[in-house]
C-alpha cells in the first residue's frame, strides 16, 4: 500500500499547478487573476479525482492600486517612489497629507505613547527579542491611527527585499482611516537617518470598488456530514507571483488530493478541499465558510499557507493534543522531521474556524528568523521554491490527513473561553482588540 509514496514524489501534479498559478500574475482579491486561480483550481482539483468541484462566490471590498510615494513636503522632492522603494498597503484609502515625520523604531506599544498628533509615523516590520509577543503590523497601524497619526510608513527590517506589503482596514472598516505605505529597509533606514523632524507627505492613489471573489472547492471519500476540511488560499497580493504566499499552499493541496484520490478507500469520513480567495485581506474567504459551517461537523482543519519555502514542515496545532499526538505519529512513522507549535496563530484560514473551538493546524515550512523573508514582497517568486519540498510535505500532510479520517480518530473541540483565555494568556488579546479582530 505504498505505492501512492512514490506515485506522489514523482508526480507533477501540484508543481505543475504552482506554475500555472504564478502564470497568472496579479492574484490580488476581487481581481481577474483571482478569478481566473480560482477556475484553474477548481479544474486542478476535478482533475485531481475530487468530485464536486465548484467555485462558490462571494462580494468583498476590492482595492485597486494607483501610484504612492513618500515627498519632501516643501519642495515635492521624491524621497520614496517607485516599486523598489514604496508601495501602497492594500486597503489603504486614497489620500495625501503631509506631518512632520518620526521614526518610531520597531513600533512596540510603548513607542505609540508619545505626541503622535498630525505626524507621519514609520515603524519596522520586526519585534524586537526582547518583547515576548510578535506585534503585527496591523496592530502598529491601528495604534498609530488611534494616536492621531496623519500617516503611516511600514519599514521593511531584511535587507534586499523591497517594500513590504500587506492590508490594513477591518471588517466593520473595510478602508483604513489613514494612508499608509511599505518602503524598503533601505529607503526607511535614508529616512530615519535624513528626514526625523522634516515634514514629509505620503500620497496614496488607489480605487475601492465593490468585487467579486470566492473560494474553490471540491470533495474526497464517503457522503458524511462530519468532514475533514484542508485548506490553502488563492489570492496573493497583487505586487508578486504569489509563489510562497500562497501558490506553494494551494499547490500542495492539489498533490494532496491527487494522492487521497489513490487511498479514497482509506477516509471513513468525507474531505473537504477548499482554496479560499480573499485571504490577505482579511480572511475573507474562510471566514465566509467557517460562518456557514456546522460547528459540530468539522472534525479538523489543515490549512495550508506558506509551506514550500522552508523544507521541513511545521505544524502549529494551536493545542489540540489530539493533532499534536497526530503530527508526533506521522513524523515517527516516516522517520521524517516535523516541527510543532502549540501557540495560537490568529493569522490565516484556519483562524475562523479555530476561534469557534474547532481544532485547526496552520501548516507552514519551518525557516531561521523572524518575518516573512521574501514573502509579501516583489522577490516572492518561483524560483526560490523546490518541487522536493512540495512532494515530501504533500506525502507527510496525505498520510496526516488519513490518520485524522479514521472512524475511531477523536479531536476533542476546546471551548471557546479556553481559546479567550490562551490569546490574553499569551499577550495576544490587546492587539486583536485594538484592529477589531477580538472574536469573542
Amino acid at each position: 500500500m505504498t505505492d501512492w509514496i512514490g506515485e506522489t514524489f514523482t508526480s507533477d501534479a501540484g508543481w505543475n499547478h504552482l506554475l500555472d498559478l504564478v502564470d497568472v500574475g496579479d492574484r490580488m482579491a476581487g481581481s481577474a487573476g483571482e478569478r481566473e486561480a480560482l477556475e484553474l483550481t477548481r479544474d486542478a482539483f476535478a482533475a485531481a479525482g475530487a468530485r464536486n468541484a465548484a467555485v462558490e462566490e462571494f462580494e468583498i471590498q476590492g482595492w485597486e492600486r494607483g501610484d504612492s510615494a513618500v515627498r519632501e513636503a516643501a519642495t515635492d522632492e521624491p524621497v520614496a517612489v517607485g516599486l523598489n522603494a514604496c508601495i501602497a498597503l492594500p486597503r489603504s484609502p486614497s489620500a495625501e497629507v503631509t506631518g512632520e515625520f518620526v521614526d518610531l523604531g520597531h513600533g512596540v506599544p510603548a513607542d505609540f505613547e508619545a505626541d503622535l498628533e498630525g505626524k507621519v509615523v514609520m515603524v519596522s516590520s520586526d519585534t524586537p527579542d526582547a518583547v515576548d509577543r510578535f506585534i503585527h503590523r496591523r496592530e502598529k497601524y491601528y495604534r498609530a491611527v488611534d494616536a492621531g497619526a496623519a500617516a503611516f510608513v511600514f519599514a521593511n527590517h531584511v535587507e534586499g527585499t523591497l517594500p513590504p506589503t500587506g492590508s490594513v482596514g477591518t471588517a466593520e472598516a473595510p478602508v483604513g482611516a489613514i494612508p499608509a505605505v511599505g518602503v524598503s529597509k533601505e529607503a526607511g533606514a535614508r529616512l530615519a537617518r535624513r528626514r526625523e523632524g522634516d515634514d514629509l507627505t505620503v500620497a496614496v492613489d488607489c480605487e475601492t470598488p465593490t468585487a467579486t471573489s470566492g473560494n474553490a472547492v471540491a470533495e474526497l471519500g464517503p457522503d458524511t456530514d462530519e468532514h475533514l476540511l484542508v485548506s490553502s488560499h488563492v489570492d496573493a497580493h497583487d505586487i508578486a507571483e504569489g509563489a510562497m504566499d500562497n501558490g506553494a499552499g494551494t499547490a500542495t493541496i492539489v498533490e494532496v488530493a491527487r494522492a487521497l484520490a489513490a487511498r479514497e478507500g482509506e477516509l471513513d469520513v468525507r474531505v473537504r478541499f477548499a482554496a479560499f480567495g480573499a485571504e490577505e485581506v482579511g480572511l475573507v474567504g474562510s471566514s465566509v465558510a467557517a460562518e456557514a459551517a456546522d460547528r459540530e461537523a468539522v472534525r479538523a482543519v489543515v490549512n495550508v499557507d506558506s509551506n514550500v519555502f522552508g523544507r521541513t514542515l511545521r505544524l502549529d496545532h494551536h493545542d489540540f493534543d489530539a493533532l499534536a499526538a497526530a503530527a508526533d505519529r506521522v513524523s515517527d512513522r516516516f522517520d521524517h522531521p516535523i516541527a510543532t507549535g502549540s501557540e495560537l496563530v490568529p493569522h490565516s484560514d484556519h483562524w475562523p474556524f479555530v476561534k469557534r473551538g474547532i481544532p485547526g493546524y496552520m501548516v507552514s515550512g519551518e525557516t531561521e528568523g523572524r518575518g516573512r523573508g521574501w514573502g509579501h514582497t516583489h522577490a516572492d517568486t518561483l524560483d526560490k521554491l523546490e518541487s522536493r519540498n512540495l512532494r515530501e510535505q504533500a506525502i507527510l500532510l496525505t498520510e496526516l490527513v488519513v490518520e485524522l479520517a479514521e472512524a475511531d480518530a477523536s479531536v476533542p473541540r476546546r471551548d471557546t473561553d479556553e481559546i479567550a483565555a490562551a490569546l490574553e494568556a499569551e499577550g495576544k488579546a490587546t492587539g486583536m482588540k485594538l484592529t477589531g479582530d477580538w472574536p469573542f
